[in-house]
């Protein structure tokens, strides 16, 4: 019986062998994987042949989606035992020949041309040919001295079925270990929030028997960048039943640490093809596309992960914003701080000019009492004190038309003797001027013809009655960082809240007040006080040394 059997399937293999040949090139040889290749039709194109996966090395898959017929030889060298080979023959999973051996009348020698054995007189054994029009032909061969060698090849002639994810399976840590949060059949969209205990995604598909064509990966679908990769599916945990059968669904593991931000990711489970290498290779992006599953992950995260260049780009980023912001304000206050010093500079300036103005009004008006003074000494016909007059008031005018803005206090004390000495021909009074031990007059400045005018007031409205007896002292004086200057004469005084007529004291007052002005932090305070038993005139510098 058992004989009986074999006989019809052999004629049957042999009968489709002899219908299929028709449209076969056998002048044409495609690796098939293992010592077997094969001839298919003339006309077919994307031929997809020998493709090994990581996961199954054992194993040639062959996609041939355009192919009628595939016929298959099984190559063996002239040292090869040929005895000792069987092969198993499966088409739709179901066995059609079991561990047959190869017979002496299948051989015949051949010389392959192709890279791999370059002119190699080899001997081949015809396996058969096969419809493989939706079909799928397996053939198992080993030597039977090596039975855990074993080489299978896959003759696909189906479209690959496009995978579908039965299950997401979110891990969480528990008091006893860990337990699942599971999603069956989603949709293509599915909403999962990553809480600090969650650790794990599993993501289960559905079984086929070529689980080991499809690759798994894991696309951040905001920087278009894949974050994860694998072909390494693990079987267990959830069954489905399949003809009748109770089969582990394929999974993979993926720590939650790939998820850095909260976003959209893209889960894509495709076969592992090189659609580019093949012969005749013409299949389009939407047709590869018909093989491959999408499904969108909405992650949200409790805790963000950042990458160290993520930190390190965000950290730049900080600065530079912070950057551009300090030199926006820097540059603001700068045009700010400019422009009111240019109102400052404009101001000083305008009061530098009144200043020049009142020294411009004080010279002609000591140059006017001066020759008046000549004048007089003239009259009287006091020649001698005329020339000593005239001479001392030369080196004095060319001291006070000096424009110099400010002088040290020894060229101050050198003008006012010249102009005390010049008055004491005419009057005849005493004066004293007092210095400080402390004053250093050689290095300490002050505004040129500070004093002047008061001892010029001094003199005219209190020396000219008094004469002989007349006494103006003059002090220098330094108290802590303030220098001090009085000057006293023993006149009959003025009523100082009465305004005064003399164009002397107004022009100095008013450049006190200018002064102050410019010299905010080291003003100018100036006090009067006069009685009929003289006249007290005080100036304080503040913080001037």
């Amino acid at each position: 019986m058992i004989k009986l059997i074999c006989t019809i399937l052999s004629f049957t293999v042999a009968v489709s062998t002899v219908y299929a040949q028709k449209g076969i090139n056998f002048n044409h040889f495609y690796l098939a994987g293992g010592r077997l290749n094969m001839n298919i039709d003339s006309a077919a194109k994307n031929v997809y042949y020998a493709t090994v996966f990581p996961n199954q090395p054992n194993t040639s898959f062959n996609f041939l989606p355009e192919v009628e017929n595939v016929a298959v030889q099984n190559y063996f060298r002239k040292q090869d035992r040929v005895e000792n080979y069987r092969y198993t023959i499966l088409v739709d999973n179901k066995p059609i020949v079991v561990n047959q051996s190869i017979k002496q009348e299948q051989l015949k020698d051949v010389i392959r041309k192709d890279n791999d054995f370059k002119d190699e007189l080899l001997t081949s054994a015809n396996l058969g040919t096969f419809k493989i029009k939706d079909k799928s032909i397996t053939i198992i061969h080993y030597d039977i001295e090596r039975p855990l060698a074993a080489q299978k090849a896959v003759f696909y002639g189906r479209p690959i079925p496009k995978a579908k994810i039965k299950a997401l399976a979110k891990r969480f840590k528990t008091d006893l270990g860990v337990d699942y949060d599971h999603i069956f059949d989603p949709k293509d969209r599915t909403d999962l929030t990553f809480r600090e205990k969650d650790d794990e995604l599993t993501i289960k598909k559905d079984w086929s028997e070529i689980d080991y064509v499809y690759s798994i990966s894991i696309r951040d679908k905001q920087q278009d960048k894949i974050i994860f990769e694998s072909t390494a599916w693990e079987y267990g945990g959830t069954i489905d039943v399949i003809d009748g059968y109770e089969v582990f669904l394929p999974y993979v593991r993926i720590d939650k640490s790939i998820f850095k931000k909260s976003g959209d990711y893209e889960i894509i489970i495709q076969p592992s093809i090189d659609w580019k290498n093949c012969l005749d290779c013409n299949m389009t992006p939407t047709e590869i596309e018909r093989y491959t599953t999408r499904h969108t992950l909405a992650i949200t995260l409790d805790q963000e992960i950042y990458s160290q260049k993520e930190l390190l780009t965000y950290t730049f980023l900080v600065i530079l914003i912070f950057g551009i912001i300090f030199l926006l304000v820097l540059t603001i206050i700068k045009r700010r701080n400019r422009k009111v010093l240019e109102e400052k500079e404009q101001q000083k300036n305008t009061v530098k000019l009144q200043l020049s103005s009142i020294r411009s009004q004080l010279n002609p008006h000591f140059l006017f009492n001066a020759l008046a003074g000549i004048q007089n000494l003239m009259n009287k016909n006091e020649i001698d004190h005329a020339n000593q007059y005239l001479a001392k008031f030369a080196r004095l005018t060319r001291n006070v038309l000096n424009d110099r803005e400010r002088i040290t206090l020894a060229q101050e004390k050198a003008l006012l003797d010249d102009y005390l000495q010049m008055e004491q021909l005419r009057f005849g009074f005493q004066y004293d001027i007092k210095l400080g031990d402390d004053v250093d007059l050689a290095n300490i400045e002050i505004p040129s013809m500070l004093l002047q005018p008061f001892v010029e007031n001094a003199v005219k409205h209190g020396m000219a009655q008094k004469g002989a007896e007349g006494m103006i002292t003059i002090e220098f004086v330094r108290r802590a960082n303030d220098l001090l200057f009085t000057v006293t004469d023993n006149g009959h005084g003025f009523d100082t809240q009465q305004k005064s007529d003399g164009l002397g004291l107004l022009l100095s007052q008013r450049r006190v007040a200018l002064l102050n002005s410019i010299y905010k932090e080291n003003q100018v305070i100036l006090d009067i006080r006069s009685t009929t038993s003289g006249t007290v005139v005080s100036m304080t510098l503040t913080d001037w040394l």
